[in-house]
């Protein structure tokens, strides 16, 4: 037996979300599942290092799977693309240990959220960016985003559906940076909850409107109350980027991704 990781990258507009649905429904597992079946020739159960919800994208997913078929890198490579979707892709695989975990040996996970901020609606980008018509200032989000730093209980962040035991979380970067009409805000933890990105960026969108001082965020956090705190926004400006693993594992990274500084020897909290 042998155990395969990848790294997978979705558009996920036209899904339901990573995990397989009893009901019908098109899923990024079950695409997946089905493409590694074929090649594999027998049936396929897989593990991924976080799950997503409806519409929301990944560059650096990393899965792992079981099996006893003996391929070839490139033939596991191949064949798996070939039989996938157009808005599924592996872009590498490798064999590990038997003791690899897609999730749990995960050290640190990283979002980023993208916002198209102009006053006219996109066309181009509107299927990967969410779109915000009003003026927003990313100097006071970066400030209020000081304040959801470090370990706390994200309580607020967290929507009503989510299983996780314990709403603590260690958020080790929460950086907003802006490129001309496109602001950018990228979350590195050592977990998530359930919307809790999207959580955060409601409430960051609130104070570069204006709506919302940046001392509000940390108010918010402290009170524990999701319904004290802003909008859930929409799914589809989020994008899973990248997980960090023990250097023993040799897991590619993802351009673009910030585990500067951080070990990778603490182990993820079990969540989503």
């Amino acid at each position: 037996m042998a155990r395969m990781a990848l790294g997978i990258e979705y558009n996920g507009n036209a899904f339901m979300g990573w995990q397989r649905q009893s009901h019908a429904g098109r899923t990024v597992q079950g695409a997946l599942e089905a493409a590694i079946t074929k090649v594999a020739d027998h049936p396929m159960d897989i593990v991924c290092a976080g799950r997503t919800d409806a519409g929301v994208h990944a560059i650096g997913q990393v899965i792992h799977f079981d099996t006893l078929a003996r391929r070839d890198l490139h033939g596991w490579l191949l064949g798996i693309n070939s039989n996938l979707p157009e808005d599924v892709a592996v872009s590498w695989i490798k064999e590990v240990p038997d003791d690899f975990h897609a999730r749990y040996r995960g050290c640190a996970r990283q979002y980023r959220y993208s916002i198209v901020n102009r006053l006219t609606r996109p066309a181009l980008m509107r299927s990967q960016m969410t779109w915000v018509r009003h003026s927003l200032d990313d100097v006071r989000m970066h400030a209020a985003a000081k304040f959801l730093l470090g370990e706390h209980d994200y309580s607020a962040f967290r929507s009503v559906e989510c299983q996780a035991r314990s709403p603590v979380r260690r958020v080790h970067r929460l950086d907003v940076h802006r490129a001309g009409e496109i602001v950018s805000i990228d979350v590195v933890a050592n977990g998530f909850l359930h919307h809790m990105v999207r959580n955060m960026v409601g409430v960051l969108i609130d104070i570069g409107t204006g709506k919302q001082d940046p001392e509000w965020a940390q108010r918010v956090l402290q009170g524990r109350d999701r319904t004290q705190g802003g909008v859930t926004a929409q799914p589809q400006g989020l994008c899973f980027m990248a997980v960090l693993y023990p250097t023993a594992y040799n897991i590619p990274v993802p351009e673009g991704a910030l585990f500067a500084g951080i070990s990778s020897d603490i182990k993820l909290v079990s969540s989503r």
